[in-house]
């Protein structure tokens, strides 16, 4: 659905206060939204994790999250790699050589910092000198002697290509360069530790909170939203194939702040594990440009279910919609004169249900449904101001709004008092 057509309203927030298991939400809004109109009620049935390193919603830090705590191996540490190169690149371009390179060199690094428990910030220090032997020696001592030489071999190698890899990965990771980002994903006594595996088999929920464009920390809530998936689909396999209530993950404006390289691939099993995603886009085209045309395709194919809102200005996919919904016939009647009177003549044609204009047409609050085994069906969405929980939900959304509003007017003349006294 194209934006402000009801997919937050109508889809995400109902799942979400129905859900019975761990709830998770990526968003790029916090007032007047899923994560304000939902955390009250979350909140009644578990404990409410929220990672907020851009302050979206000007939450203070109070959990921490060891992001390097699936890079102990090197399919873990690429695969965190692979969450910096994809919040920073389009699919097109992620797989020349510096993006390639780039990503390699990450992956060593993480995987040093892993292999011996040190924080992330670690990885940044290596990146800006990369004539530092540390990593290295850190790689060896753990027995990764083949990472630890193709790590050598990329530092002692041409200066000009050795900077150029360092200077893109210096542009991937750039989001850590800010302290108050760094910090939610570094380790600290004093706050609680968010530990995926737990909350698959809890009833808490976490809201993942980031900003879009340049500079975002997309990366970091890409690898939330993937470590959380994966712990819980190992869960569901220790415990007889199925999490059991089972986990819904909303990934809202996912293009933009939860660009998972592979969460095609996931979709094929995920929901078979009772982790059930909702990817929400505002376009088909917005897909392809995240996942490339085969991505998208397979991500498509693979939901069972498939919610078309209004707003598709995308000709080929309207085009696309139409003929999946169908054709009937229509009775043509004609009347024709003649010396010997009036003659009438009734003919079949064949005409598309719903036809491309009119899926462009759809009103707000109007969608198609196209779910496995049944024919295409159009529905009403029904919002959550328009259900019976409205008379509670509402004002707690109000209240929880007016608290991002004072906490982000508290830090405003905060720092206006620093600056005075500057």
């Amino acid at each position: 659905m194209a934006p402000r057509s009801g997919k937050t309203s109508g889809l995400a927030i109902p799942a979400i206060l129905s859900a019975p298991g761990p709830v998770l939400l990526t968003s790029n809004k916090a007032a007047n939204d899923a994560f304000t109109t939902t955390v009250d009620a979350r909140a009644e049935v578990g404990t409410i994790w929220t990672l907020d390193p851009q302050q979206i919603a000007h939450h203070p830090r109070e959990m921490w999250w060891d992001i390097l705590a699936d890079a102990r191996d090197l399919a873990g540490a690429k695969r965190l790699a692979g969450h910096f190169v994809t919040a920073s690149v389009d699919e097109s371009s992620g797989s020349d050589f510096w993006s390639t390179a780039a990503s390699n060199t990450l992956g060593a690094l993480f995987l040093a910092a892993a292999s011996h428990r040190r924080p992330i910030t670690d990885v940044l220090a290596w990146l800006a000198m990369p004539a530092d032997r540390t990593p290295v020696d850190l790689l060896t001592d753990a027995g990764h002697h083949a990472v630890a030489a193709q790590l050598q071999g990329t530092v002692s190698g041409a200066t000009e290509t050795r900077d150029g890899i360092y200077e893109t990965a210096r542009q991937y990771a750039s989001c850590l360069l800010d302290p108050d980002v760094a910090a939610w994903v570094t380790p600290n006594e004093d706050l609680p530790e968010f530990q995926p595996f737990t909350f698959a088999i809890s009833r808490d929920t976490l809201y993942l909170l980031s900003k879009d464009g340049g500079g975002s920390a997309s990366a970091i809530i890409a690898a939330a939203a993937d470590a959380v998936m994966r712990a819980a689909v190992i869960v569901a396999e220790r415990s007889g194939g199925r999490l059991d209530p089972p986990a819904l993950c909303v990934l809202d404006e996912a293009a933009n702040v939860c660009r998972i390289s592979d969460l095609p691939d996931l979709y094929s099993h995920l929901g078979s594990r009772g982790v059930i995603p909702m990817t929400i886009l505002q376009s088909y085209r917005q897909g392809q440009r995240c996942w490339g045309e085969a991505g998208m395709d397979a991500l498509y194919s693979a939901a069972t279910i498939k919610i078309i809102g209004s707003g598709i200005d995308d000709a080929d996919f309207a085009d696309r919609l139409s003929r999946q919904v169908g054709d009937h016939d229509v009775q043509t009647t004609s009347v024709s004169t003649s010396e010997s009177g009036k003659s009438t003549s009734v003919s079949m044609r064949t005409e598309r249900i719903l036809p491309p204009d009119a899926i462009r047409a759809l009103p707000k609050g109007k969608v198609l449904l196209l779910a496995t085994g049944i024919r295409v069906a159009m529905l009403n969405l029904k919002p959550w101001y328009k259900e019976p929980s409205a008379k509670v939900v509402g004002p707690a959304s109000a209240r929880a709004t007016k608290a991002i509003t004072e906490r982000a007017l508290a830090k405003s003349i905060g720092q206006d008092d620093l600056g005075l006294s500057a």
